[in-house]
């Protein structure tokens, strides 16, 4: 019996099918590295509203709160474009990332060498690169209160409040002078402390947990604008960057491609500690559910493998097998080995969703 518990929610769109590819890692772990993870499975997203009229079971939210760990595909597709706001297949994720409290979302950068052409960014700028951006994930404008489209007179006013409390925002805080000790040792928080009043609280409360808990961190403040256009200018400047739920959905995708593909990017968001020391947890690829390709094997399954790679990391003190993982996927890639989102000019050797997963597998045989 093991004490690894996983829930996977594959989802929409191609979530199934590189779901499947990170299957065959699972199964490899456990035929030849002897980790074994007890795998449950259940729906998410527009697939779960046409079983259950909801995008979440009340009984697959129990189960999240239950598990080491939640890896999931992906959700949405124009099916669900005409449904009520509450029962959007997103609305499911939303939920799931809000009654964990998963509070800090991981979504690192990264710049493999053998894609460092793909970026539309200079070569020379983006070679190398190895950021972290941590958004917080469970306040700011997606769910501060009042919010909602009302009528004011004879027109239409759409309100959404941007709302943090010192609590919210030191917790995060600490989430990312965590990782840049684990890292390069520099934060950069990101706000507009110029114009809002959360950024001025933002600011003070990150400086305030930097001075009196670590000192031993160099940090940093930017503006939000300004920090996109660093981003884009010379993203190597930064190591760890802490910001709020909208700059930071903002920023990481920005950062997303400043990497080549989307289809490269995995993520976490993690919270408090459960009573077995582990953070409650949720990974996903940045990636969204791509009905267009869906069904077709063309879609990537690098990101999500990573995600589980970040799994293994973060939730399982298994880091030697994580970077063994991304190590699998590096040589892969150096190998000319490529989905339909990564065929350049320069060619390659094209492969299918499916065959892409068999080449990680014989990456990871190799390894050993």
């Amino acid at each position: 019996m093991t004490n690894r518990s996983l829930l996977i929610l594959p989802g929409d769109g191609i979530g199934p099918e590189v779901m499947a590819e990170v299957r065959k890692i699972i199964a490899w772990m456990d035929a030849r590295r002897g980790i074994a993870f007890d795998v449950s499975e259940d729906l998410v997203g527009g697939c779960a509203y046409d079983v259950h009229g909801t995008p979440l079971h009340d009984d697959t939210m129990a189960k999240a709160l239950e598990v080491d760990a939640v890896l999931l595909g992906a959700v949405g597709g124009p099916k669900y474009d005409n449904l009520d706001f509450s029962v959007k297949p997103e609305r499911g994720l939303l939920r799931l990332r809000k009654e964990m409290d998963l509070y800090a979302n991981l979504r690192p950068a990264q710049c493999f060498d053998a894609l460092a052409d793909f970026s539309s960014l200079k070569k020379d700028i983006v070679a190398g690169l190895d950021i972290m951006i941590i958004r917080e994930l469970t306040s700011g404008v997606y769910f501060g209160e009042p919010r909602g489209i009302f009528t004011e007179g004879n027109e239409r006013v759409g309100v959404n409040t941007q709302r943090y409390t010192e609590s919210e925002i030191a917790r995060v805080a600490r989430s990312a002078f965590e990782m840049a000790r684990k890292r390069n040792n520099k934060v950069c928080s990101m706000e507009k402390a110029n114009v809002m009043e959360s950024g001025v609280l933002w600011r003070q409360v990150v400086q305030e947990v930097h001075d009196r808990e670590y000192p031993d961190v160099e940090l940093s403040h930017m503006y939000a604008d300004a920090g996109a256009m660093q981003l884009t200018r010379w993203p190597k400047q930064f190591d760890v960057i802490v910001t709020d739920n909208l700059f930071g959905d903002l920023l990481s995708d920005l950062a997303a491609m400043l990497t080549g593909s989307l289809g490269m990017l995995p993520s976490a968001s993690l919270g408090a500690p459960m009573a077995n020391g582990r953070p409650k947890a949720l990974y996903e690829p940045v990636h969204g559910s791509a009905p267009d390709i869906a069904g077709q094997g063309k879609a990537n399954p690098i990101a999500c493998i990573l995600s589980f790679a970040m799994a293994l990391r973060y939730s399982f003190d298994l880091g030697i097998e994580a970077a063994r993982i991304e190590r699998a996927v590096e040589q892969v890639l150096a190998d000319g080995v490529r989905t339909a989102d990564l065929m350049g000019p320069d060619g390659g050797t094209p492969v299918t969703t499916t065959q892409m997963g068999d080449r990680i597998v014989a990456a990871l045989d190799a390894s050993l």
